[in-house]
Protein backbone atom coordinates (compact mmCIF):
# COMPACT_ATOMS: atom_id res chain seq x y z
CA UNK A 1 0.00 0.00 0.00
CA UNK A 2 1.38 3.40 -1.01
CA UNK A 3 1.72 6.15 1.57
CA UNK A 4 -0.18 9.39 1.27
CA UNK A 5 1.88 11.96 -0.59
CA UNK A 6 0.06 15.14 -1.55
CA UNK A 7 1.34 16.93 -4.63
CA UNK A 8 -0.12 19.53 -6.96
CA UNK A 9 1.30 20.94 -10.17
CA UNK A 10 0.35 23.86 -12.38
CA UNK A 11 -0.01 22.91 -16.03
CA UNK A 12 0.03 25.60 -18.75
CA UNK A 13 -3.33 26.50 -20.27
CA UNK A 14 -1.89 28.95 -22.84
CA UNK A 15 -4.78 31.21 -21.90
CA UNK A 16 -4.55 34.50 -19.96
CA UNK A 17 -7.95 33.86 -18.38
CA UNK A 18 -7.24 30.55 -16.62
CA UNK A 19 -4.77 28.57 -14.58
CA UNK A 20 -4.81 24.76 -14.28
CA UNK A 21 -3.94 23.16 -10.94
CA UNK A 22 -3.67 19.39 -11.20
CA UNK A 23 -3.70 16.85 -8.39
CA UNK A 24 -0.63 14.65 -8.77
CA UNK A 25 -0.93 13.08 -5.32
CA UNK A 26 -0.36 9.47 -4.33
CA UNK A 27 -3.21 8.16 -2.20
CA UNK A 28 -2.97 4.98 -0.05
CA UNK A 29 -6.51 3.82 -0.85
CA UNK A 30 -8.29 3.19 -4.15
CA UNK A 31 -10.57 4.98 -4.36
CA UNK A 32 -8.93 7.53 -2.08
CA UNK A 33 -10.55 8.49 1.20
CA UNK A 34 -10.72 12.24 0.82
CA UNK A 35 -12.84 14.08 3.38
CA UNK A 36 -12.89 17.68 2.21
CA UNK A 37 -10.32 18.53 -0.49
CA UNK A 38 -9.57 22.25 -0.34
CA UNK A 39 -7.23 24.42 -2.36
CA UNK A 40 -6.16 27.61 -0.65
CA UNK A 41 -5.19 29.96 -3.49
CA UNK A 42 -3.48 33.32 -3.11
CA UNK A 43 -3.33 35.31 -6.36
CA UNK A 44 -0.84 38.21 -6.51
CA UNK A 45 -2.25 41.28 -4.77
CA UNK A 46 -5.39 39.51 -3.54
CA UNK A 47 -6.31 37.70 -0.32
CA UNK A 48 -6.24 33.93 -0.03
CA UNK A 49 -9.42 32.12 -1.00
CA UNK A 50 -10.54 28.55 -0.25
CA UNK A 51 -11.74 26.67 -3.29
CA UNK A 52 -13.27 23.17 -3.36
CA UNK A 53 -10.73 20.95 -5.11
CA UNK A 54 -11.33 17.99 -7.42
CA UNK A 55 -8.84 15.36 -6.32
CA UNK A 56 -7.28 12.99 -8.89
CA UNK A 57 -8.22 15.54 -11.53
CA UNK A 58 -7.45 18.93 -12.98
CA UNK A 59 -8.93 22.18 -11.67
CA UNK A 60 -9.32 25.13 -14.03
CA UNK A 61 -9.33 28.38 -12.06
CA UNK A 62 -10.55 31.70 -13.42
CA UNK A 63 -10.73 35.22 -12.02
CA UNK A 64 -14.21 34.71 -10.57
CA UNK A 65 -13.25 31.44 -8.82
CA UNK A 66 -10.15 33.14 -7.38
CA UNK A 67 -12.21 36.01 -5.96
CA UNK A 68 -10.64 38.59 -8.27
CA UNK A 69 -13.90 39.37 -10.08
CA UNK A 70 -17.53 38.78 -9.21
CA UNK A 71 -19.14 35.42 -9.98
CA UNK A 72 -19.73 34.88 -13.69
CA UNK A 73 -17.31 37.63 -14.78
CA UNK A 74 -14.07 36.23 -16.16
CA UNK A 75 -11.15 38.57 -16.86
CA UNK A 76 -7.48 37.91 -17.62
CA UNK A 77 -5.61 36.78 -14.52
CA UNK A 78 -2.85 39.03 -13.24
CA UNK A 79 0.73 37.99 -13.72
CA UNK A 80 2.78 37.50 -10.58
CA UNK A 81 3.39 34.99 -7.85
CA UNK A 82 0.53 32.60 -7.07
CA UNK A 83 0.61 30.48 -3.93
CA UNK A 84 -1.40 27.29 -3.55
CA UNK A 85 -1.92 25.00 -0.58
CA UNK A 86 -3.78 21.71 -1.00
CA UNK A 87 -5.20 19.61 1.83
CA UNK A 88 -7.63 16.68 1.86
CA UNK A 89 -9.00 17.50 5.31
CA UNK A 90 -8.65 20.96 6.90
CA UNK A 91 -8.33 19.37 10.37
CA UNK A 92 -5.43 17.19 9.15
CA UNK A 93 -1.73 18.09 9.15
CA UNK A 94 -1.23 16.69 5.64
CA UNK A 95 -0.97 19.45 3.06
CA UNK A 96 1.32 20.61 0.28
CA UNK A 97 2.34 24.09 -0.85
CA UNK A 98 3.60 25.44 -4.15
CA UNK A 99 4.32 28.89 -5.53
CA UNK A 100 4.57 29.76 -9.20
CA UNK A 101 5.40 32.89 -11.18
CA UNK A 102 2.68 33.41 -13.78
CA UNK A 103 3.90 35.33 -16.86
CA UNK A 104 1.10 34.64 -19.36
CA UNK A 105 0.19 38.30 -19.98
CA UNK A 106 3.88 39.16 -20.41
CA UNK A 107 4.28 36.22 -22.80
CA UNK A 108 1.31 37.50 -24.80
CA UNK A 109 3.01 40.89 -25.06
CA UNK A 110 6.24 39.16 -26.12
CA UNK A 111 4.32 37.27 -28.82
CA UNK A 112 2.83 40.52 -30.14
CA UNK A 113 6.27 42.13 -30.41
CA UNK A 114 7.65 39.04 -32.12
CA UNK A 115 4.79 38.99 -34.64
CA UNK A 116 5.19 42.71 -35.39
CA UNK A 117 8.80 42.16 -36.29
CA UNK A 118 8.58 41.44 -39.99
CA UNK A 119 11.94 39.86 -40.70
CA UNK A 120 11.66 40.66 -44.41
CA UNK A 121 10.84 44.32 -43.80
CA UNK A 122 13.70 45.46 -41.61
CA UNK A 123 17.22 46.01 -42.77
CA UNK A 124 19.88 43.67 -41.39
CA UNK A 125 21.10 45.98 -38.60
CA UNK A 126 17.59 46.61 -37.25
CA UNK A 127 16.67 42.94 -37.57
CA UNK A 128 19.80 41.87 -35.69
CA UNK A 129 19.23 44.41 -32.91
CA UNK A 130 15.59 43.33 -32.54
CA UNK A 131 16.65 39.67 -32.26
CA UNK A 132 19.16 40.58 -29.55
CA UNK A 133 16.49 42.53 -27.65
CA UNK A 134 13.97 39.68 -27.94
CA UNK A 135 16.57 37.18 -26.70
CA UNK A 136 17.37 39.47 -23.77
CA UNK A 137 13.67 39.82 -22.94
CA UNK A 138 13.19 36.05 -23.15
CA UNK A 139 16.07 35.54 -20.71
CA UNK A 140 14.60 38.14 -18.33
CA UNK A 141 11.25 36.31 -18.38
CA UNK A 142 12.91 32.96 -17.72
CA UNK A 143 15.02 34.57 -14.98
CA UNK A 144 11.87 35.93 -13.35
CA UNK A 145 10.35 32.44 -13.31
CA UNK A 146 13.57 30.89 -11.97
CA UNK A 147 13.91 33.53 -9.24
CA UNK A 148 10.30 32.93 -8.15
CA UNK A 149 10.93 29.18 -8.06
CA UNK A 150 13.82 29.87 -5.68
CA UNK A 151 11.68 32.20 -3.51
CA UNK A 152 13.64 35.29 -4.62
CA UNK A 153 10.47 37.36 -4.96
CA UNK A 154 12.06 40.83 -5.19
CA UNK A 155 14.50 39.70 -7.90
CA UNK A 156 11.70 37.91 -9.74
CA UNK A 157 9.60 41.08 -9.81
CA UNK A 158 12.57 43.21 -10.94
CA UNK A 159 13.27 40.89 -13.87
CA UNK A 160 9.58 40.78 -14.80
CA UNK A 161 9.31 44.59 -14.73
CA UNK A 162 12.46 45.02 -16.86
CA UNK A 163 11.15 42.57 -19.48
CA UNK A 164 7.79 44.35 -19.54
CA UNK A 165 9.44 47.77 -19.96
CA UNK A 166 11.60 46.52 -22.84
CA UNK A 167 8.54 45.01 -24.55
CA UNK A 168 6.60 48.26 -24.14
CA UNK A 169 9.48 50.15 -25.77
CA UNK A 170 9.60 47.72 -28.68
CA UNK A 171 5.81 47.93 -29.14
CA UNK A 172 5.97 51.75 -29.23
CA UNK A 173 8.80 51.71 -31.80
CA UNK A 174 7.22 49.02 -33.98
CA UNK A 175 10.83 47.91 -34.82
CA UNK A 176 11.55 51.22 -36.59
CA UNK A 177 10.80 49.82 -40.03
CA UNK A 178 9.00 51.63 -42.82
CA UNK A 179 8.76 48.87 -45.38
CA UNK A 180 10.74 50.88 -47.96
CA UNK A 181 13.76 48.61 -47.62
CA UNK A 182 11.65 45.60 -48.55
CA UNK A 183 10.12 47.36 -51.55
CA UNK A 184 13.53 48.55 -52.84
CA UNK A 185 15.48 45.33 -52.24
CA UNK A 186 12.77 42.74 -52.95
CA UNK A 187 10.63 44.07 -55.87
Amino acid sequence: MAALKLKIVVVPTYDVESINVVDASTYPDEPPVVVNPILLATPPGFPAISIPFKYNSYNILTSDLLGITEAGLVNPLPDGIYQFQYSIDPSDVNFTNISIMRVDKLQLKFDRVFMQLDMMECDEAIKTQAKVQLNTIYLLIQGSIAAANECAIIESNKLYDKASQMLDTMLRRNCGCTGNNFLINFP
